[in-house]
């Protein structure tokens, strides 16, 4: 079990993880920075997909920006070495080569920006049942960024577009917890 590398989670982590292995329910996280959120939405999942593995991409990370996923895809690596979950970045800066083990063998989390789900969605659309039919879990990293803007509206259209999952986890700080339900609601 993944969590057990952690000794004592904060209270946002303990929250967020009685959320996601008791319940069914889509689980928004908000709280202070550097208060655990990241952790509080992928151990869980991860541990989740541990004990029962997706035959596809399992869960599904979205963030505004390549740094972002160039942190977690880092911090994310060192976490799994022994889990045998895959971790796949999908931008334009990342190798062909790197794309085509997903596509080959889709399984464990793919990290993407909006712009690169368009374009895979466009792209690998006669393959979209291969790489997210069993997908679990999706996870949006600093929301706040995409809300109200095109790229917004364009995460939900694709979101729609891939009919399951809807979004079960958001990382996030954001005061207006109510504006965020609601954009997600479009999902």
């Amino acid at each position: 079990m993944l969590l057990c590398q952690y000794v004592s989670p904060r209270p946002v982590q303990i929250a967020a993880y009685n959320v996601i292995f008791n319940t069914q329910t889509h689980l928004l996280v908000a709280a202070a920075t550097a208060a655990g959120k990241t952790e509080a939405a992928f151990l869980p999942v991860l541990t989740l997909l541990q004990e029962t593995p997706a035959t596809t991409i399992g869960i599904f990370y979205i963030s505004p920006i390549k740094a972002l996923i160039n942190d977690q895809f880092a911090r994310l690596n060192d976490l799994l070495k022994t889990a045998d979950i895959p971790v796949y970045s999908w931008y334009s800066d990342v190798p062909q080569s790197h794309k085509n083990k997903l596509l080959k063998n889709p399984q464990g989390i793919l990290q993407i920006t909006p712009e690169s789900l368009g374009s895979l969605l466009i792209n690998k659309h006669k393959e979209l049942i291969k790489l997210f039919g069993d997908l679990r879990f999706v996870i949006f990293d600093e929301i706040h960024a995409l809300m109200g803007s095109e790229r917004g509206d364009q995460i939900i259209y694709q979101l729609q577009r891939l009919a399951k999952p809807e979004p079960n986890l958001d990382v996030l700080v954001y005061p207006q917890l109510s504006v965020i339900t609601q954009w997600l609601k479009n999902c």
